[in-house]
């Protein structure tokens, strides 16, 4: 059963287009959403927070933007090797500084980067377009262009794929000797210098994943629609990623994204049925989780249905 339901979510998903295709956009948005929170979670299995990690979703947005910008023919994968290249070289020119840390100067110093950031964004306008952002046109596929309704189709099973594929390979990663000693700074960081380790390489290799997932987060979010902002770097962003981990199952990698679907869910009809107090639901449904189910929707669905967790995955 553990199994299976998982597999059946996913070829429910798969069925959208054709099923409620009202929900498409809303779902690639969401499954981006979640690979980002993937990097979040990440962090969060070695005991760190991170509060600015939206740096790397508006870095890989605006790499995206400034590559279509320059190039208008550029194909929609070097667009997307493009935007996540840019976020795993900020992911280690800023993890070399922040990984000396930990604990609240960890999350404070990833906040102040973000800051600078969202700040280089708003105010160099001639470059970026300010508050306005820039927009992100439409790329060619395989030097084809297509029209919206087929890109925005191709762009969902080019979401849910990647999705599906960055949830693996981070499970799998988790599960790895490298995986195992980044997992050990939550717990005993003094052993791996016992060993003969380095603490700030292992915990920087863990980051630059974190990055990079985030990274692609940002840039499937930046084409599906079809504009970037500063907003994409506002820390509120951040703190988004850091509720929707909470709520998916702190340190759950397939929490992250079912967290992420069912936060935009939430968000979208709440604020459509009750647009002055949906905040307010949010917060109360998020409250309801951690007080009742503090493993968030993985932990509900491990107690209903016990069974064999996945290499690398918490039972919380």
């Amino acid at each position: 059963m553990t199994r299976l339901l998982p597999a059946l979510l996913v070829l429910a998903i798969a069925a959208v287009p054709w099923l409620m295709p009202n929900l498409q956009v809303l779902l690639t948005l969401a499954l981006a959403k979640g690979i980002a929170v993937m990097g979040v979670t990440v962090l969060l299995r070695a005991g760190q927070v991170s509060f600015g990690h939206a740096l790397f979703f508006a870095v890989s947005a605006y790499a995206a933007a400034f590559l279509i910008a320059a190039w208008p023919g550029a194909d929609l994968i070097l667009v997307l090797v493009a935007g996540v290249a840019g976020a795993l070289v900020a992911g280690l020119l800023v993890g070399l500084f922040v990984v000396r840390y930990r604990g609240i100067f960890f999350s404070m110093l990833n906040l102040a980067f973000s800051m600078i950031f969202w700040s280089f964004l708003e105010k160099f306008y001639h470059l970026t377009g300010g508050a306005d952002g820039k927009r992100i046109r439409r790329p060619p596929v395989l030097g084809a262009d297509i029209g919206r309704s087929d890109f925005e189709l191709l762009l969902f099973y080019i979401t849910l794929g990647l999705a599906l594929a960055l949830a693996w390979f981070t499970l799998r990663w988790l599960g790895s000797p490298r995986g195992h000693l980044f997992r050990t700074i939550k717990t005993n960081e003094t052993r791996l210098q016992y060993l003969g380790m380095s603490p700030r390489h292992v915990m920087l290799s863990g980051y630059v994943l974190s990055a990079v997932l985030c990274g692609v987060g940002g840039v499937l979010m930046g084409l599906s629609q079809g504009v970037v902002t500063p907003d994409f770097a506002w820390w509120v962003r951040s703190g988004e990623m850091v509720f929707i981990a909470v709520l998916g199952g702190a340190g759950s990698v397939a929490g992250a994204l079912l967290g992420a679907i069912v936060y935009e869910m939430v968000r979208i009809y709440a604020s459509a049925f009750a647009g002055d107090i949906w905040q307010m639901l949010l917060g109360g449904f998020l409250l309801i989780i951690i007080l009742f189910a503090p493993g968030g929707l993985v932990g509900m669905f491990h107690r209903f249905f016990p069974g064999r967790a996945q290499d690398g995955e918490d039972r919380t």
